[in-house]
């Protein structure tokens, strides 16, 4: 079914027909009117969903992982401060195994006080162990909510899963997208099959005990191979998604790559732009080629060396900056995946508290890029695009 929806509105449609068990909320712009659109299908009768309307982020995510490890299946949203008060949280959630599915409507951090879009919050909670995919537009929005269930509760993963869109950009945005039946849905995400959960009384457990020096690393270490273990679920359930919806997905997505000399890796709404100006600078002779990052943790390190395989030069664009290091997160990540090969990296900051990124000064970066690559010199490689 086509339909005409906002990011708020389409997220609050796909939480309605996953139906979970438990959606633990506290509302924070500019996620606030997905989970009022949610509450209205929970007071209308649309779903079975025990709505708990939290006094806090750090309760809200805390009710999440109680309701996780008793048996059930649980979503919630949240966006920037409130993803920051979560914080010791986040990390007994992906500990204790629990297969929360979180969207994040991605907004600046304060101070001072921003209600509008970058990606410091996700950033922030990149070490957390959560398993974190970004949208380009509305559609993905949608898409990766079911995808998200059947990654989180894959048994090979057990991990919870952020879905992130950019605030306001996609969040009160409106767009034209296509819907599945809830049939559909249903048949897609299947029955949700807890894993020795609390409530089992003939088979009792122990949840996030004292766990020291002589357990506590092997624990860590199954969280690290459950990471890696999801990079195939993640490809898998893309896979199967597209044949249900039309729409594959998989860790990243390629645009004139081919035959490019220089790249230009985005992540979140920006792709669009960043596509529109690669069309633009390909008609001016520039062979340049755009990787669109979905899938950012785990991060999809042969991928990304594989599509940048033969380029002399890329730019990496970061909506958030990691103050007091080398360059943004993903620069650092896509430095780490480049180790050893000879490709010049360089770095463009942009569009911190929601400053727009327009398509001229992508083109700028690319002819900066460009021009590295033909040089063999880098001028800067950290720069701030669009800071006055």
């Amino acid at each position: 079914m086509i339909q005409a929806l906002s990011g708020n509105a389409a997220v609050a449609y796909a939480l309605k027909q996953v139906n979970p068990d438990v959606v633990a909320v506290y509302p924070i712009t500019p996620q606030t009117v997905a989970m009022e659109r949610f509450a209205d299908y929970v007071a209308d009768g649309d779903v079975d969903t025990e709505l708990i309307m939290a006094d806090s982020e750090h309760s809200a995510m805390s009710c999440c992982i109680g309701a996780s490890v008793a048996g059930g299946r649980v979503i919630t949203s949240t966006a920037s401060a409130g993803l920051a008060l979560m914080w010791e949280v986040l990390y007994v959630a992906a500990s204790n195994r629990c297969p929360i599915v979180m969207n994040v409507m991605n907004r600046a951090l304060s101070a001072p006080i921003n209600i509008h879009c970058d990606h410091s919050d996700a950033m922030g909670a990149r070490d957390t162990s959560w398993i974190q995919v970004h949208a380009e537009n509305i559609q993905e929005c949608y898409d990766n909510i079911f995808q998200a269930v059947r990654i989180a509760e894959h048994e090979n993963v057990r991990l919870p899963v952020m879905t992130n869109m950019d605030g306001f950009t996609l969040s009160h945005a409106t767009e034209r997208l296509e819907t599945l039946e809830d049939p559909q849905v249903q048949k897609f995400i299947g029955e949700f099959k807890p894993l020795y959960p609390l409530l089992d009384v003939d088979n009792p457990v122990t949840y996030g005990p004292l766990d020291l020096y002589d357990y506590y690393f092997e624990h860590k270490r199954q969280q690290v191979e459950a990471m890696e273990l999801a990079h195939d679920v993640v490809v898998k359930v893309g896979e199967e998604y597209g044949k249900l919806s039309g729409r594959k997905y998989g860790k990243l997505e390629l645009f004139k790559t081919e035959d490019a000399d220089i790249g230009i890796v985005v992540l979140g709404s920006t792709a669009g732009t960043a596509r529109v100006a690669v069309k633009a600078m390909r008609e001016k002779g520039v062979n340049v080629g755009l990787i669109k990052l979905r899938l950012f943790r785990p991060f999809p390190l042969e991928e990304i060396k594989n599509a940048l395989k033969g380029m002399k030069a890329v730019a990496v664009m970061d909506r958030s900056d990691s103050f007091g290091a080398f360059g943004g997160p993903v620069f650092s990540e896509v430095r780490s995946a480049l180790l050893g090969e000879d490709i010049e990296v360089v770095n463009y900051i942009y569009g911190l508290g929601g400053r727009d990124i327009r398509q001229d000064q992508i083109e700028q970066a690319i002819t900066e890029t460009a021009q590295a690559a033909k040089t063999q010199k880098v001028k800067s490689y950290v720069n701030y695009l669009g800071v006055r």
